[in-house]
């Protein structure tokens, strides 16, 4: 197993989608203790293949945000393996958990977290300021995220000039340009009405999934299951069944 960060080039390569970007084995999360414990995980198996968005659903409660929340290295398993982009994260210490954030792993939430007194351009460089790169270049870079994403004409609006679906594409942009080689969006389309849910889901489709980066989406919303080249439902903690694309249909059955 190499190294964590020690290898940079090499994450960087493009990858087939035959390889895992993240292997869960017999995860489980407790939470609290004696009779105030609460298992959010029962044991969960599950593989995320570079160069497809996988999305994870199921009732409220299920445990979709905590198993995420593992993958991103923000919580830690009680038992099992996790291995994300070739690194094991039950082997690591926080701070190098957060150096793999700051440099593979993209965020997209369903609030946007848009800073107000910033543009969309400086609100989409932020990943690159905290990383120390110079204002200007990172803006620019920013800029360069926007226009993927159809938003280069509004690089100067500040949040309160865009629409809830331009602001989430910003924080789509934010996510991106830092090159995540795992992207990880929780509920992105759920403060969203249909339409603008659909341009955020064919966005992602079409800008976030490559052959060297996974994609990872937790959502309710049954109206972009079709974005998802595999569907994991879970239940209870556990993973309960995985669709492809093309099952979709039998879904609830």
């Amino acid at each position: 197993m190499p190294a964590l960060l020690e290898q940079p080039v090499a994450l960087r390569k493009a990858a087939s989608v035959d390889r895992f970007a993240v292997r869960c084995q017999g995860l489980t999360k407790e939470f609290g203790t004696g009779d105030n414990k609460v298992m959010a995980l029962s044991g969960v198996d599950l593989d995320v293949n570079y160069g497809e968005m996988t999305l994870l659903v199921g009732p409220s409660g299920c445990g979709k945000t905590t198993l995420i929340s593992i993958i991103a290295g923000l919580l830690n398993p009680t038992t099992g393996q996790i291995e994300v982009l070739d690194n094991d994260l039950t082997r690591i210490g926080n701070g190098k958990k957060t150096r793999f954030r700051g440099e593979y792993v993209g965020f997209v939430f369903q609030q946007y977290n848009l800073l107000p007194s910033l543009n969309a351009a400086e609100n989409a460089a932020i990943p690159l300021l905290i990383s120390g790169m110079d204002r200007r270049k990172a803006v620019k870079k920013a800029v360069e995220c926007l226009e993927l994403v159809g938003l280069h004409n509004r690089a100067h609006s500040l949040p309160s000039q865009l629409s809830g679906g331009q602001q989430q594409r910003v924080a789509i942009a934010r996510s991106l340009v830092i090159n995540p080689k795992l992207l990880v969006c929780d509920e992105p389309t759920a403060a969203l009405d249909a339409k603008s849910g659909q341009t955020v889901m064919q966005l992602l489709r079409q800008v976030a999934v490559q052959t060297d980066r996974a994609v990872i989406v937790v959502t309710h919303d049954n109206r972009v299951f079709s974005y998802g080249d595999r569907i994991v439902e879970m239940e209870d903690g556990y993973v309960k069944r995985i669709y492809r694309r093309d099952e979709v249909h039998l879904m609830g059955h």
